[in-house]
């Protein structure tokens, strides 16, 4: 439940990555320009500067929440188990987020709509609002199972041991990391982010 504009009640077992007044659980890593800034508790990325913005700290399992809007044509993307080092939706994994409505998109691959784990796995359509208004996103990391729920629809619900194809797993090695860092991977364009607030799960054998 929402309190003020960018942080929320208490969860049980879950702790906040972003206060609504600072980045200090956040390093921007690469690009130009100052990337990232907060106004009114909400975390925003800024119209042509790059960079992306990782955590501190390394995750492996876990439940991750957020909130997101987007503007026209917008893309973004949500890091997981991603070094500091490449491009994250290869060396990690980018659950994407974008604006997959906008007319620049009409020729995307299955795996670049938004909610997909980036050219892995193609996430159901449907789910996202409409620009301007704001979208909620769980993402669940346990082990070898990635699942993403947005706005109350699962919209992914894979097994990494199911993706076989070798020309994939080369150019995604990321999806054998077993931990690595959160990220919010810019794409130049603005993009809000709200409530952001993880529980970690146990780790697995």
């Amino acid at each position: 439940m929402l309190v003020g504009c960018g942080t929320t009640r208490p969860e049980p077992g879950f702790a906040s990555l972003f206060d609504g007044v600072s980045l200090n659980e956040w390093i921007i890593v690469g690009g130009w320009g100052p990337g990232y800034g907060i106004t009114n508790h909400i975390l925003y990325c800024m119209k042509g500067t790059g960079g992306n913005l990782f955590t501190v700290k390394e995750y492996s399992n876990f439940v991750l929440r957020l909130d997101y809007r987007l503007t026209p044509g917008a893309n973004n993307g949500v890091g997981i188990r991603a070094p500091y080092e490449g491009v994250p939706a290869y060396t990690g994994m980018e659950i994407q987020i974008l604006d997959d409505t906008a007319p620049k998109y009409a020729r995307l691959r299955p795996g670049q709509f938004n909610g997909s784990i980036y050219d892995v796995v193609p996430a159901k359509r449907g789910a996202l609002k409409p620009v301007g208004e704001w979208n909620s996103e769980e993402i669940i990391a346990d082990g070898s199972k990635i699942k993403v729920v947005l706005n109350r629809t699962t919209v992914v619900n894979a097994n990494l041991d199911d993706v076989t194809d070798p020309a994939v797993l080369h150019e995604h090695p990321g999806l054998k990391r077993k931990g690595g860092h959160i990220g919010l991977l810019s794409h130049e364009d603005y993009v809000e982010f709200r409530n952001i607030r993880i529980k970690q799960l146990p780790e697995r054998p």
